[in-house]
């Protein structure tokens, strides 16, 4: 980065990275799980990780959504010398730093499966969800206001991966087509990047 530029990562593909891993992390936990009879019961523990499920999806989806709200509000402008990071750089980046909370919350997934069969797995597959939606109301928020909101990848590290955490101090904001991810963080359909 030169002249004073900083590496900006998309809040919404942030976000997002960590759905898919977890969602199907825990579809596999779940499935094995089914397969252990367990304290509770199959019916049970599906019944309680169907619960947990819905709960999981609902409390990650709606989660600091103010923060989201504050920093968009007072986000700046991008610099012409900001660098912009691809969709693939910025998942990959929070897949690696979260590389060993995933192995562990999948172990923890199919441990529960002793005492609740599919519990666990469905939780996990829970918090993926409840990524995808939050990545999705980001995605509606930036077409609201006609722009891409950006993090500086730098206060991504300091804060775990987390785009929302304390160590953030704001956002950036580019036009509606910049970058390589349409809003929500999903990948764009148009050839065309800006």
């Amino acid at each position: 980065m030169t002249h004073g530029g900083q590496g900006l990562a998309r809040v919404a593909v942030v976000v997002r990275a960590g759905a898919a891993p977890l969602w199907w992390l825990g579809v596999v936990a779940a499935g094995a799980g089914v397969l252990v009879p367990g304290l509770t019961g199959r019916r049970i523990g599906v019944l309680a990780g169907a619960a947990l499920f819905l709960v999981a999806a609902a409390v990650v989806a709606c989660g600091r959504r103010g923060r989201y709200r504050a920093l968009a509000r007072s986000a700046a402008r991008a610099g012409r010398h900001d660098v912009l990071q691809d969709r693939a750089v910025s998942a990959r980046n929070w897949r690696r730093g979260h590389r060993w909370w995933l192995l562990l919350a999948f172990l923890a997934a199919l441990g529960t499966a002793f005492a609740a069969p599919a519990a666990g797995g469905l939780l996990l597959a829970g918090c993926g969800a409840g990524l995808w939606l939050k990545a999705a109301w980001i995605g509606r928020l930036e077409q609201a206001d006609e722009v891409l909101l950006w993090v500086r990848v730098d206060w991504l590290r300091a804060g775990a991966g987390r785009p929302a955490g304390k160590a953030v101090k704001g956002y950036r904001t580019t036009g509606i087509a910049a970058g390589d991810a349409a809003p929500g963080g999903s990948r764009r359909r148009s050839a065309a990047l800006v």
